[in-house]
């Protein structure tokens, strides 16, 4: 009997997501006579049991094609939102794996998606997933696909708007995706020439960030650019994250507990307006205009690079060798230019954040590029 893989799509959509679909389909197809079908929308499609036949022609054309033929979804499976309550479908996942006669499961997403695959294989699934998101914060794997195609969209972004601050001697903050690292915004701002580079992994100081400019003005030069990660935080911020993150969990008293819990919700609240503020903070600084540019979903769209699509491809590829070798449990990282299998145990719930020993960070010190410290 021919053997059938499933493949899924989760979390945020991606460039490259379909040429991965491309590759993983064409090498179980082609190569090994195995049959593929797709889940749409995530976890929650494999639950529904919504699929899409990858069959003959479907993936001839998708490999520059951005987003996901499959789409995509955030679900998880032991805790999916049906009709507003959260419910525990990995009993119908597995039924419906079970359904569709699956020799293995393959998941494309980001740290979410390989938490999530841990949990089913742990519950008797062939589970087998690739690394993707534009934040390149995967663990373990050098990097993700999406990640090459947003990096080169913000460092065009950057380029962009130097004009327009030398013309009108203005600061510009280009907010730029990473809740919780900073490679993205770190990466495009070294490529694209920001003056000012802020990162969740080093908080930063804004009176420190307000002479650099001013320090830039003294030198004749009239206009900064600030590239800013979405999870970069200032010192004080932190502080007070940290404060009522501490109350919160050694608070014995239910009101206590219970006022700390508001405090941390309003400041994450009032942090993502943090562009924003910042701009309006190093405007009342340096006494000149600020303007803010919010990227948000448009590093997410459009073609894949080359670069997304070459290493796609080639970890595409690599999974369906692994499935046909009978290897599970597995993501297929790419180390040091090779796809590599590496236990899910080692990635899930695990984060790459820039080391602060990282060239890249002592390349943007080098060119005279604040980093808000």
């Amino acid at each position: 009997m021919t053997k059938t893989i499933g493949i899924l799509t989760a979390g945020g959509d991606s460039p490259g997501l379909n040429a991965a679909i491309r590759g993983v389909g064409k090498t179980v197809e082609g190569h090994y006579g195995m049959q593929i079908v797709g889940f749409r929308d995530g976890f929650r499609g494999l639950a529904e049991n919504r699929t899409m036949d990858l069959g003959g022609g479907t993936l001839s054309g998708i490999l520059t094609v951005g987003g996901t033929i499959l789409g995509t979804g955030r679900d998880k499976p032991h805790k999916m939102i049906i009709d507003g309550v959260a419910q525990d479908m990995t009993e119908t996942i597995v039924q419906s794996y079970q359904a569709n006669k699956l020799e293995a499961l393959v998941c494309l997403g980001g740290g979410g998606t390989q938490k999530n695959a841990l949990w089913l294989a742990q519950h008797g699934l062939n589970v087998i997933t690739l690394p993707k998101t534009i934040d390149n914060d995967v663990a373990v794997t050098d990097t993700t696909f999406g990640f090459d195609t947003a990096l080169g969209i913000a460092t065009e972004a950057i380029d962009r708007l130097h004009s327009t601050a030398h013309s009108h001697h203005r600061i510009i903050v280009v907010e730029i995706m990473g809740h919780r690292t900073g490679w993205l915004a770190l990466g495009a701002g070294i490529a694209g020439g920001a003056d000012v580079i802020l990162v969740p992994e080093i908080p930063y100081d804004i009176n420190c960030v307000a002479e650099a400019i001013k320090n830039r003005v003294r030198k004749g030069k009239t206009f900064s650019i600030v590239a800013v990660a979405e999870g970069a935080m200032s010192k004080t911020h932190l502080d007070e994250v940290n404060e009522y993150e501490l109350i919160k969990a050694n608070a014995t008293d239910k009101e206590e507990k219970s006022r700390a819990k508001k405090k941390l919700a309003r400041l994450k609240a009032v942090h993502r307006d943090h562009a924003i503020t910042l701009g309006l903070e190093l405007e009342a600084l340096t006494n000149l205009e600020s303007r803010v540019s919010i990227l948000g979903h448009l590093q997410r769209g459009g073609t894949p690079s080359a670069g997304d699509r070459l290493l796609a491809t080639r970890l595409g590829t690599a999974c369906a060798d692994y499935i046909a070798q009978g290897r599970f449990g597995v993501m297929v990282a790419d180390i040091a230019g090779k796809a590599e299998a590496v236990p899910l145990e080692q990635v899930a719930g695990n984060r790459k954040v820039v080391p602060l020993d990282h060239s890249w960070f002592e390349a943007a010190r080098r060119v005279g590029t604040n980093l808000g410290d």
